[in-house]
């Protein structure tokens, strides 16, 4: 069936029958029972509700239509025999159309079950026949005019599968998040360029459990991979007009299906086992699967985007409306989905089940977590009963929930304020990293106009967990996802090596991405040879990445940034799918250095049990010799008090005791100054020495000596770098 098609025509040229009502309460989407299908979808105002199978192959000419007569609550389901696997559907629904009060029901659109398991066709184009409403052949809309132009040869489309699959005995690593080492990472770019893995599985599921991507994994020492959306999602009218594609992820059009294209196979059953598999393989070697899922929006976009599927079965309930029947857009794309309305946020959570209990995931970041929190009043609401119904789900209370804590709504930044257990991204911490090792830096080498910086009391909160944002209640440092760099931003390399974004390829003309990214190009703007430039980057980097690990609280890694990874200045390629973003795994000395940094890093944060610590550091005494759990002290290793106060302060020594504990006590020493300088290590209580285990002015991890140095005594320290040392006990 052409895909322009109108609406009489298809009525004629598919006949219908009645799907056998169900004899129990439906359960929503499409499962497959003994001979045949049961189905379920929620449209609340419609006045008829049709299935469409179209066949295996998804052929529109093939398209056979069934009418669901039972309807109970909103919810119209039945049963249809002869239908197997592979089977690809939708459905056309018949209402009001009242696009004044969020109705936009059109049978001329094949809408796709929002629990579809699979989805199949990804949308390279926007044609008339997707809209609701009428659009012109030359892009003009009339959003209040329904449009009769027949969706299905474009549409996508569900897929029937099979759900059981071998998980043998599939023991789940179960790590408590303080342990945790997570690693941000896109399946795509992790593996699409790397040699170890065949070709025919680079950039899959498949590749990501590959054993040359499992065992650069656990090298770094992580113990958890964050991956970008996997989530079934399309690219923007907006970004395929400009020849690009939507990359990253964060547009989704299907909440239970796994993106087809990730798989190494075209065949949609295929892909939702190569993904299980995935999963299977990464927890045999001891890593979490945790996914970055996106419920604040849909593919849809606002009102005058295409009808594919919420927006057409129940676009009055699914997303936040105003008076006039258009979008409360809080999320910068256009809608947002309304998790006031009961229906909706049952789908939600019953995605979040799907994913951990069919699917085998670890946990979730939610993207722009304040969206899905906002009440009645569109005002941010901490016990909001999607929270509530996180925190008490037999299911969801138990796996990891990380926040990403804020969206783009009126006062929607909320660092600090979501409600245990979830833990959040802490952008405090972030930007306390960067100011202290670039931006201040640049000013106190006098590479930058500026009388002062901003001291050492912020890096010390972000070091010690983030007590002020994080030190109420049920909360601890595992509240806090720390991190330098993440998937939008700059990466590691490109902080050092950029003073402003280069997103000229996203066509865009530099609106998109962060103008403030408190970086640090030392002197030269992107690629240079001078080799003092770019030492002084290469140390850099290094002083982000130990600060990120020698913390308490979580450590996030951002995939790349441990082999110098850069995306030549563009702090937004989120439409970028190529060289650019892919990872380079032709690493040069420079790069094998970092790698060998990183991995050394990564292995002393599991050897030293007071970095991960359950509880904040309060600096209360621990014996009755005066001990404290952490201790602070200036470069003459006197205890601070006022030296807190000044802002121009550069150097800073940590000193967290696990003694008391059985562990060994660690000394983290900052020497931020712009020059070499001379630091007297402190004499805390119980403590005879110091041994150095590593300096960040070494280019690798073995190129100095494992020194011990008494308590008390000077030593002599880089510009701009930061030291380990282990405590020896008197």
């Amino acid at each position: 069936m052409p895909p322009h098609t109108r609406l009489d025509d298809v009525a004629a040229a598919a006949p219908r029958r009645d799907a056998t009502p169900l004899d129990h309460a439906p359960v929503p989407g499409a499962h497959l029972v003994a001979g045949g299908l049961e189905v379920a979808v929620h449209a609340p105002f419609a006045t008829a509700v049709t299935l469409c199978l179209f066949g295996p192959s998804g052929d529109p000419a093939q398209e056979r239509q069934v009418r669901l007569v039972q309807r109970r609550r909103g919810w119209w389901s039945g049963r249809v025999d002869g239908v197997g696997a592979g089977e690809r559907y939708g459905y056309r629904v018949d209402g009001p159309w009242e696009p004044e009060a969020g109705h936009r029901h059109n049978p001329a659109k094949v809408l796709l079950d929002p629990y579809a398991r699979m989805v199949d066709r990804v949308l390279d184009a926007y044609p008339p026949a997707l809209f609701g409403h009428v659009v012109g052949e030359d892009g003009r809309a009339d959003i209040a005019v329904r449009s009769d132009l027949d969706s299905a040869g474009v549409a996508p489309l569900g897929v029937v599968v099979d759900e059981r699959f071998d998980w043998g005995e599939h023991p789940r690593p179960r790590r408590e998040l303080a342990d945790s080492v997570v690693y941000e990472v896109h399946v795509r770019e992790m593996t699409a360029a790397m040699p170890g893995v065949p070709e025919h599985l680079r950039g899959t599921y498949a590749g990501m459990a590959h054993p040359a991507c499992v065992e650069h994994l656990l090298s770094l020492g992580v113990t958890a991979v964050e991956l970008l959306p996997v989530h079934h999602f399309v690219s923007e009218p907006e970004v395929l007009a400009r020849g690009l594609v939507n990359h990253w992820g964060y547009n989704t059009l299907g909440f239970f299906a796994p993106h087809l294209p990730y798989a190494s196979t075209t065949d949609p059953q295929g892909a939702l086992d190569e993904l299980k598999g995935m999963v299977k393989i990464l927890h045999a070697a001891g890593i979490e699967v945790i996914l970055d899922v996106v419920y604040n929006h849909t593919a849809e976009q606002s009102v005058q985007g295409a009808t594919l599927s919420w927006r057409g079965l129940a676009g009055r309930t699914s997303y936040r409306l105003d008076e006039r029947g258009r979008d409360v857009d809080v999320t910068g794309c256009g809608n947002t989905l309304d998790l006031r309305d009961a229906t909706t946020q049952r789908m939600v959570l019953d995605s979040l089940r799907y994913w951990v209990t069919q699917c085998g995931v670890d946990g979730f970041r939610f993207d722009l977590a304040v969206a899905l929190a906002r009440g009645t009043h569109d005002d941010y609401d901490p016990g909001h009963p999607f929270l509530t119904a996180l925190r008490t789900d037999p299911v969801l209370s138990g796996v990891h929930l990380i926040a990403e804590p804020w969206d783009v709504g009126p006062h929607g930044w909320r660092t600090g304020q979501m409600p245990p257990p979830l833990a959040e991204w802490n952008d405090r911490y972030r930007d306390a990293a960067r100011e202290f090792w670039l931006s201040d830096l640049a000013v106190a080498r006098g590479a930058r106009q500026g009388s002062s910086t901003h001291g050492v009391r912020e890096i010390a909160t972000r070091l010690a967990g983030s007590r002020d944002l994080f030190g109420s209640g049920e909360r601890g440092p595992a509240s806090s996802i720390g991190f330098v760099t993440a998937h939008d931003g700059f990466t590691l390399a490109d902080l050092t090596a950029y003073d402003v974004k280069h997103n000229e390829a996203n066509g865009e003309d530099g609106r998109d991405g962060s103008d403030h990214n408190r970086s640090w190009n030392h002197g030269v703007e992107g690629p240079t040879g001078d080799p003092e430039v770019l030492a002084l980057r290469r140390r850099s980097r290094r002083n982000l990445l130990a600060t990120l690990l020698l913390s308490t609280g979580v450590p996030m890694i951002a995939a790349g940034d441990e082999i110098g990874r850069t995306t030549q200045g563009n702090n937004n390629p989120y439409c970028q799918d190529g060289p650019l973003t892919w990872l380079d795994w032709e690493l040069g000395a420079e790069q094998e250095d970092l790698l060998a940094t990183t991995r050394a890093l990564g292995g002393w944060r599991h050897e030293l049990a007071t970095l991960r610590r359950r509880r904040h550091y309060t600096g209360s005494p621990l014996d009755d010799h005066g001990a404290s759990d952490i201790g602070w002290y200036d470069e003459h290793g006197s205890a601070m008090t006022h030296q807190w106060g000044e802002s121009s302060r550069r150097v800073l020594q940590m000193h967290l005791d696990g003694a008391p504990l059985g562990h060994r006590s660690a000394l983290v020493v900052l020497h931020g100054a712009g020059h070499d300088g001379r630091v007297v290590l402190p004499a805390p209580p119980g403590v005879a020495g110091f041994e150095l285990w590593w300096d960040s002015a070494w280019e690798r991890p073995d190129a100095g000596e494992r020194v011990h140095v008494p308590a008390g005594e000077g030593v002599d320290v880089t510009a701009a770098s930061i030291r380990l040392y282990v405590a020896t006990p008197a």
